[in-house]
């Protein structure tokens, strides 16, 4: 009966163990994740902001604009996969 209870013992050190290594990995990775949707967010301000001035520039200025909110868009398309990864 003593092996049993030992091997018992053993098993909950274990899982708890893991546990808390766990818990610690997730705390970290809702900080980062948390920090990555921070600079998101400003991105995405800095997008619709482009956006607005592509939709009043010009023809000729339109397209430069238009490349660099294409290339915004992306980051963050990047960015939300990144974190989505993380969950």
């Amino acid at each position: 009966m003593n092996d049993a209870r030992d091997w018992i013992d053993e098993l909950v050190d274990e899982l708890t163990e893991e546990r808390d290594k766990l818990r610690v990995r997730v705390h970290l990775a809702k900080m980062e994740a948390s920090d990555e949707w921070e600079e998101l967010e400003e991105k995405i301000e800095k997008l619709e902001s482009k956006a607005r001035a592509v939709r009043k520039a010009t023809a000729d200025s339109a397209e430069d604009v238009g490349a660099a909110v294409k290339l915004l868009g992306q980051e963050i398309k990047d960015g939300f996969k990144k974190i989505a990864g993380q969950l």
